[in-house]
């Protein structure tokens, strides 16, 4: 997990830092599911689950605002659409 962190502060790219985000994120659903096996408490499998869902949920929202940030002064269109 501490390297995930690095990566994701230190990235070279931006996608670099979303991958580690994700992979911090996985890592953590896991270590609460872990947790919630070792204590004996069910209860847990819902947080992570739920851990899961804002985690991914997160990694789209991300990838899908910088796909269509703009620089300035640049016409504000999305690329790689099927028009043009």
């Amino acid at each position: 997990m501490i390297l995930a962190l690095v990566r994701a502060f230190a990235g070279p790219s931006l996608y670099d830092r979303v991958l580690a985000g994700n992979s911090f994120g996985t890592k953590t659903v896991l270590l609460i599911g872990l947790m919630g096996f070792i204590t004996g408490r069910p209860d847990f499998l819902d947080i992570a689950l739920l851990y899961a869902l804002i985690n991914f949920t997160a990694t789209l929202a991300i990838l899908r605002f910088f796909s269509y940030r703009t620089p300035k002064g640049a016409p504000a269109e999305p690329t790689g659409g099927k028009g043009a």
